[in-house]
């Protein structure tokens, strides 16, 4: 059997590789330019989460039914890889059940696949946020596991992905993140914050318009730029 963290990497590279085709070929098609269109079928378009379904569920199935070696595993590593960046590519969409690939809310899609691949990547690296310490026993492990998990997910809807993913290794920082204010323009702010309310108000006061982190010109750079009202298919 392969070691675990070279399947992780061979996983991670296929993840990295594939959404970033995708991100191409998207804002090609979105730009109107190369031989990219979208694809449709009986008038039906589909979107590339798709074959990242498919693409899992073809992993998953043969990981467990073979149990495969050698170059089959590698071969699955890489399918896993490539269906998780396809789908987590339109997270958004399906968190939604809508198309806002290109609009305000399809920035949760990059946060989603940039927390992934960091994770990935520290994973690849040794670090492991899903290790159970045997004398803590399974029941307390998997409920830090899940309670972990659960704060960091709520980092990302409150549009802190950067705390979400070291959140994950310091669940600290994920608790903090999950208690404060999320930002305006999060999912968490247009759920829950009613507009004129003293919620949104707080949220407009500790982020004010236009301010810009570093994550927020990483997801612009890597997944082009997000427009309110603008529902061009990808």
């Amino acid at each position: 059997m392969l070691e675990e963290r070279v399947l992780g990497a061979w996983m991670l590279g296929a993840f990295l590789v594939v959404f970033i085709v995708t991100r191409i070929v998207t804002r090609m098609i979105r730009a109107g330019r190369g031989p990219f269109r979208n694809v449709g079928v009986a008038g039906v378009h589909v979107h590339h989460l798709v074959p990242g379904i498919f693409l899992l569920l073809l992993a998953g199935a043969g990981e467990f039914a073979y149990r495969p070696d050698g170059v089959w595993q590698v071969v699955l590593a890489v399918a896993f890889g490539a269906g998780a960046a396809l789908t987590l590519d339109e997270f958004a969409l399906w968190l939604r059940l809508s198309d806002v690939y290109w609009e305000r809310e399809g920035r949760l899609s990059v946060d989603t696949v940039l927390v992934a691949g960091a994770l990935g990547m520290l994973v690849v690296l040794g670090a492991d946020p899903l290790y159970v310490d045997p004398e803590d026993g399974v029941g307390i492990g998997a409920t830090t596991i899940a309670l972990t998990m659960a704060l960091s997910f709520v980092a990302v809807l409150k549009g802190k992905p950067a705390c979400a993913v070291l959140g994950l290794f310091v669940p600290v920082i994920a608790l903090v993140a999950s208690i404060r204010v999320a930002k305006p323009t999060s999912v968490w702010a247009r759920r829950w914050y009613s507009p004129g309310s003293r919620r949104a108000g707080r949220a407009r006061a500790r982020f004010p318009v236009g301010e810009r982190t570093w994550w927020d010109r990483l997801a612009e750079a890597v997944g082009g730029r997000f427009e309110e009202g603008d529902r061009p298919s990808a």
